[in-house]
């Protein structure tokens, strides 16, 4: 997908670009493409195929009707180089994005990344899911938490759900849709007290299927919830 086709699909969709956020989106390939070389971030460095298959991509849950532009808590886990949330946060700048990794040198990258494309209200945080969501700053204080790729539904609801204030939404992105990976979460979705509230298929504009999953936190989370880094992987509930 080129550029130009990126922007005019977005205009089609009532979602006009101004010159700054082509830059920021610009600018965005050349630093993920440059520090690639250093770390490895993606295996997609074809410029087509970036703003196809991450930036497009990554914007899903706003051409689905999911996000809107509000000041709304976003919390992205496993997010990488930045994707969805990034790209969302360049489309809708009204966003408030906290960004938890694991490995220090994506936080660099993205530290270095929110600064040179003038992004405010980002914050990025290195360290396990599982225990962030531990501490009384992070836990149950997010609308959102998007996830792209990351774990298995099984998995992946004990990872972000405590993170939710009640009412508030995980949004799971993938590009396979298995039934039997919402039929083996069942139980760790009820012992989370959430629930499945749709489950969107799609197809990026070369075709390829894509699916969001969407899960509502209905009740607290149980304090027990996550269990200690590494648990969820290795035990799922």
């Amino acid at each position: 997908m080129k550029p130009e086709t990126f922007y005019s699909l977005l205009a089609e969709q009532n979602l006009p670009l101004s010159d700054q956020q082509k830059n920021q989106f610009e600018r965005y390939f050349e630093l993920l493409v440059e520090w690639n070389e250093k770390i490895n971030l993606t295996a997609i460095t074809d410029k087509e195929e970036v703003y196809l298959k991450h930036f497009y991509d990554s914007i899903a849950p706003i051409l689905q009707g999911l996000i809107s532009n509000e000041t709304i808590k976003l919390l992205d886990i496993g997010a990488g180089a930045g994707f969805p949330s990034l790209p969302m946060k360049i489309l809708y700048p009204q966003l408030d994005v906290t960004i938890i990794d694991s490995l220090n040198k994506r936080i660099n990258f993205l530290q270095l990344l929110a600064q040179e494309l003038d992004l405010d209200g980002v914050h990025f945080y290195h360290g396990r899911a599982e225990d962030f969501a531990q501490d009384k700053n992070f836990r149950a204080q997010f609308d959102v938490v998007t996830a792209r790729a990351v774990a298995r539904m099984q998995v992946l609801s004990e990872l972000t759900i405590p993170y939710l204030k009640v009412g508030g939404k995980l949004l799971a992105l993938k590009s396979s849709n298995a039934p039997e990976e919402l039929l083996e979460a069942k139980n760790a979705l009820n012992l989370l007290f959430s629930k499945v509230e749709d489950n969107l298929s799609y197809a990026l504009p070369n075709g390829d299927p894509r699916y969001i999953t969407v899960v509502a936190k209905k009740k607290e989370t149980p304090n027990k919830y996550p269990r200690k880094a590494g648990m969820p992987n290795k035990r799922p509930l």
